[in-house]
């Protein structure tokens, strides 16, 4: 089509010697709503820093597209029996449709809670992940989860508020999830921290890692020859309770800035953990 055309012509030029740009047009941001190759801030959320966690189960609340797009598309390996005690190659929708957007998806999101917990009763925490919609709507995830929390004990379910529009790369997507990690799971921790964690001096967390075909695996089998004992790795073959155990950390070890430097500054500024 001539629309698509024009914009598409940018994508292609000749270089011209002695020239330091050819004038191609291919950093620019996706359109929310429109599946491309860039992320948008749900992709962040979702596929990068909460999906690999493997214990807890990660609900895409809004029509299924987004969750079928997110689901599989990345290879990151953990150890454990899916369905038991791991869910990261799962999907798990509320499969919006159109009478949800008119009337409201917080009676499906209830409903879906408690179907998880019916199916998959060993499962250690919740996070709930918005589309698009539920910010338009104004779907009120947080009461949800409170609600649901308190319903069954005190259990860890976490809302995160990651709509795509909120920005049309991953880059957002990280940083909300990370104050999610904040919000929901530090704040909530006794003052002492995990109470069932015994420290020591050479206690370690790789951040930012999420083991896209085993390499958290390699650098972990490094830094415990070197005598090290890491604590905890965010998020490739994570757990929740290696994220509550973080606290106790003695030094973060940083892979991907761009994706865990939010987290990893409120530890250090909170924490002492440099």
């Amino acid at each position: 089509p001539e629309k698509t055309a024009k914009r598409r012509a940018k994508h292609l030029n000749v270089h011209q010697a002695g020239k330091s740009d050819c004038g191609v047009k291919s950093n620019i941001k996706s359109i929310p709503g429109v599946m491309t190759i860039r992320g948008c801030a749900y992709a962040g959320s979702k596929g990068v820093v909460w999906g690999p966690i493997k214990d807890m189960v990660h609900i895409s609340h809004g029509p299924v597209g987004c969750g079928q797009y997110s689901w599989g598309s990345r290879r990151n390996y953990y150890v454990g029996t899916t369905g038991i005690d791991s869910f990261v190659t799962l999907q798990f929708t509320s499969d919006f449709q159109e009478k949800d957007i008119v009337f409201g998806g917080d009676k499906k999101l209830v409903k879906v809670i408690d179907e998880i917990q019916e199916l998959f009763p060993l499962n250690n925490g919740i996070t709930i992940k918005s589309e698009c919609p539920i910010g338009l709507i104004g779907d009120d995830i947080e009461a949800v989860s409170r609600a649901k929390s308190k319903e069954y004990d005190g259990k860890t379910i976490v809302p995160v508020r990651c709509e795509g529009f909120r920005g049309v790369s991953q880059s957002l997507g990280h940083h909300i999830a990370n104050d999610a990690v904040r919000d929901w799971i530090f704040d909530k921790l006794e003052p002492e921290g995990n109470s069932k964690f015994e420290p020591t001096p050479y206690d370690v967390a790789i951040i930012g890692d999420y083991n896209i075909g085993g390499d958290a695996w390699s650098s972990r089998i490094l830094l415990e020859e070197m005598g090290l004992r890491v604590i905890a790795q965010w998020s490739g073959d994570g757990s929740l309770a290696e994220l509550e155990a973080t606290p106790k950390a003695k030094l973060n070890i940083l892979h991907c800035y761009r994706s865990m430097n939010y987290i990893s500054r409120h530890m250090e500024e909170k924490f002492g953990i440099p």
